[in-house]
């Protein structure tokens, strides 16, 4: 099976590219805009016409595309997700490769939910965000398309790698300092919003899973069990070895609370109905959070 992965240097794109070098039967071509892809190609500028040309002599069987932004302005955001995803599509509908799209979605395309619930894929989308309403409009222009599509809408992804952005990678460097620091206390902010976590590598059997399923539309990839990040931390804290108090920089006795707490525009509270996954793709998840915890840590860590 010859697959074409898109944005393979990515944080999930690393992880699919692994599993999908694993499978003797995939023929794997990385298409980016790094030095180090297979051909160099720019989705948020490139033409359709260029890319549907390299689509008709590649002729893959599977177009994977893990390529976005989760940073930047409004203008960036919809350039690098959802002008990307039209050319792909737009080329996808030329070419007469026949191809299966996998698209990586996002849990920021829901927006905030009902803490207590769990989000299935016929919840009505209301991102709270820009970089939601992108890969919202992405997902859109995806499930229109007419093509054999199948769109996964990954949950909060965590594990060796995590971007130093995100709540866990934030939550390890911070930990890091303090134990560098000799400090016997760690005070932080937002520890109280809950989110469902749900290791990369899983994700990327996900991936790998779709791309050999028949399934269609949008699948939600979790783990169905939200954590609140106070949780994690605490976890985190037993897996480094770090016996320091930890405060919450939201009590009014240590400081304000943030200004934006919900960066990714999800509210307080986001879990996955993850049955789709189940029933359709054969999917779950296999890594724990003291597991993805354990390896975010050994690669902070290794900064001390």
């Amino acid at each position: 099976m010859r697959v074409l992965l898109l944005g393979a240097n990515g944080y999930i794109g690393r992880y699919v590219a692994d599993r999908l070098l694993a499978d003797p039967a995939v023929q794997l071509t990385a298409l980016g805009r790094g030095d180090d892809a297979d051909v160099r190609f720019d989705l948020a500028s490139g033409s359709p016409g260029a890319l549907t040309r390299f689509l008709n002599a590649v002729h893959p069987g599977v177009v994977i595309n893990c390529a976005g932004a989760t940073r930047g302005g409004a203008r960036d955001l919809t350039r690098h997700n959802t002008v990307a995803v039209a050319t792909v599509c737009e080329s996808l509908r030329r070419s007469g490769c026949g191809a299966r799209l996998v698209q990586v979605g996002c849990s920021s395309e829901y927006g905030p939910s009902q803490p207590g619930s769990s989000t299935a894929e016929d919840a009505v989308p209301r991102p709270g965000g820009p970089y939601g309403v992108s890969k919202l409009a992405a997902t859109e222009l995806v499930l229109g398309s007419g093509l054999d599509a199948i769109v996964l809408r990954v949950f909060s992804p965590v594990g060796p790698g995590t971007p130093a952005g995100s709540p866990l990678g934030r939550l390890a460097d911070a930990m890091r300092r303090a134990m560098q620091g000799g400090d016997s206390e760690l005070k932080l902010s937002g520890l109280g919003i809950q989110r469902d976590f749900v290791d990369v590598r899983d994700v990327a059997r996900a991936v790998h899973a779709a791309s050999l399923s028949a399934a269609q539309g949008a699948v939600n990839i979790g783990t169905g069990r939200a954590v609140r990040l106070r949780d994690a931390a605490a976890l985190l804290a037993r897996v480094a070895g770090f016996g320091g108090a930890l405060h919450e920089l939201d009590d009014p006795h240590l400081g304000s609370p943030p200004a934006y707490p919900y960066p990714d525009g999800c509210g307080s509270w986001q879990q996955a109905d993850v049955r789709t996954a189940r029933d359709r793709l054969g999917w779950r998840p296999r890594i724990n959070l003291e597991e993805s915890l354990a390896d975010i840590w050994m690669e902070a860590a290794c900064r001390i």
